[in-house]
């Protein structure tokens, strides 16, 4: 990963679309967008059995762009591991994400807890910790 992926939401409106629906403070929310692992796919990151070694020690340093972060860890988000799915998320309701809320929000559907569904996503990065 010595060069940047950068994404435009042209280039997510091409990839393999999802959604899901969940609940933020009791309200239903329907959103669209790509599931985080397509995203590392096209960045070349490994997956299933070709996870391994160094890319165990492996996460995803995600900021917002007032300075939020959080992190998912490669194996939480494979589907072979933790099996966690994260949706990098452009709409929601049938709406392009816009103001507070976007243009791109992270939904960690399955987390208890809303902390990690990260809004105003602005940059994710491949951290190794292999020491």
């Amino acid at each position: 990963m010595k060069q940047p992926l950068r994404l435009n939401a042209e280039d997510l409106s091409k990839m393999p679309r999802a959604s899901v629906d969940t609940r933020f403070d009791g309200v239903a929310v329907h959103y669209e967008g790509v599931w985080l692992t397509e995203v590392l796919k096209k960045a070349g990151v490994p997956s299933g059995v070709e996870l391994r070694g160094k890319w165990l020690t492996g996460y995803l340093l995600m900021e917002a762009e007032d300075g939020y972060q959080v992190i998912f860890t490669l194996a939480d988000l494979d589907p072979m591991f933790g099996g966690n799915p994260v949706l990098l998320a452009d709409a929601a309701n049938g709406k392009a994400l816009s103001g507070a809320e976007g243009p791109f929000r992270l939904v960690a559907p399955r987390d208890r807890r809303g902390a990690r569904s990260v809004r105003m996503l602005k940059k994710i990065e491949i951290v190794l910790l292999r020491k």
